[in-house]
């Protein structure tokens, strides 16, 4: 009997997992990362004028012209270096897919990905797909990157690190000298960076810097984003990827296999965004985020978790290990069937589930009512 050999040793998605928990018992959804409130008009508008100007057919493959043109000049925008969007600039099904796209474009079986932990769940499964073996570096939440032990995990068979700054689901923003450090360690082991940055909008502290900005990075990064976060539009599934020519070339024809092309009417109104919306959208958006972020906060403390508040993104990791001896996953769906509210069992995020199970994660990505309800029904639970 044929085994699906890629995929032996996975699990199905704890995040989505605890969706379907919170539809089944009521709960408020903290678990999943998708906005409940509305995205901008804007957007929505032009949608709905794309549709009824009937750009309903394929885009071009690698993305709609428009669009490309768009992420180019929101590149030279925030960060202030140039990108060619007929050779670097490719759209996708969602960052999720470019994630896929690049690694099956750029790793080959038997290469090393190392990807640091706490981790976004899709990474690991990524590099397994490409029969590469995943080298996982803890970072402990709260703390910076130990760059001595990192240094030491790159290896010659070293092909690229993952990285995603504001990180999922930490928090952490990656530092000047971090990135300084693992460039210095990627020029030295001729690899590439594969650097998540779909929360670089969404930030508390610190500055968003892309890995590609830095000296001797241009044409060894390749930096994944898209509207999911930034427009609260999760199910448009529309990601960017911005990579050096013969990268792109690469990618470009993985992501033809996989999907074909992102959906039409939406790129056109995702450009429409990018090329409206002014310095204010963004800075009420970190705003609003950061209103939520101290909010929910306030509340884990006083529930009595242990946590931190994030730099950036929309979620915080938090420690339960003073209110109940349960593992996570246990906890998790204690807290979603009794006390209503639905967070991620921490195991999730770690290579060894061992490693998190004294943590859940809660997204912070509702409104400000939900998350007051949310943060009564805390208050009013038993959770010890």
């Amino acid at each position: 009997m044929h085994t699906a050999r890629r995929t032996h040793g996975f699990t199905e998605s704890v995040i989505r997992e605890m969706t379907r928990v919170a539809d089944r018992c009521g709960a408020i959804n903290l678990a999943q990362g998708f906005p409940d409130f509305a995205a901008p008009e804007v957007l929505k508008e032009a949608a709905v004028r794309a549709i009824r100007d009937e750009v309903n057919q394929y885009a071009v493959t690698w993305g709609a012209p428009r669009l490309r043109e768009a992420v180019a000049a929101s590149y030279e925008r925030w960060y202030g270096f140039e990108v060619d969007p007929d050779r670097h600039v490719t759209i996708t099904c969602g960052a999720t897919e470019a994630m896929v796209a690049v690694m099956l474009a750029l790793v080959d079986p038997r290469d090393e990905v190392i990807i640091l932990e706490p981790f976004y769940e899709n990474y690991g499964p990524d590099a397994i797909l490409c029969d590469a073996k995943p080298v996982f570096v803890p970072v402990r939440p709260g703390e910076g990157i130990d760059l001595d032990r990192l240094a030491g995990a790159f290896s010659p068979a070293t092909r690229a690190i993952v990285l995603n700054t504001p990180n999922n689901p930490t928090g952490h923003v990656l530092t000047r000298s971090e990135l300084e450090v693992i460039g210095a360690l990627c020029q030295r082991h001729d690899a590439w960076a594969i650097t998540d940055e779909i929360y670089e909008h969404i930030l508390f502290e610190g500055e968003h810097l892309p890995m590609a900005g830095l000296p001797g990075m241009r044409n060894r990064t390749v930096t994944v984003s898209g509207a999911s976060k930034t427009f609260s539009v999760t199910g448009w599934r529309v990601g960017t990827i911005v990579a050096p020519e013969a990268a792109s070339d690469a990618i470009r024809k993985v992501h033809d296999f996989l999907t074909v092309g992102a959906p039409a009417p939406l790129q056109e109104a995702v450009a429409v965004a990018m090329e409206t919306l002014g310095d204010d959208y963004y800075q009420d958006l970190a705003t609003g985020y950061r209103i939520r972020r101290d909010l929910l906060i306030s509340s884990l403390v006083g529930a009595g978790f242990r946590c931190r508040p994030p730099a950036g993104a929309y979620y915080i990791l938090a420690d339960f290990s003073e209110l109940s001896r349960e593992d996570d996953t246990t906890f998790a769906l204690r807290l979603a069937k009794e006390a209503g509210v639905a967070p991620v069992p921490g195991s999730s995020f770690f290579s060894d589930a061992a490693d998190g199970r004294h943590l859940v994660r809660f997204a912070f990505c509702k409104s400000e009512n939900l998350l007051l309800e949310a943060s009564q029904r805390l208050a009013d639970s038993f959770i010890a």
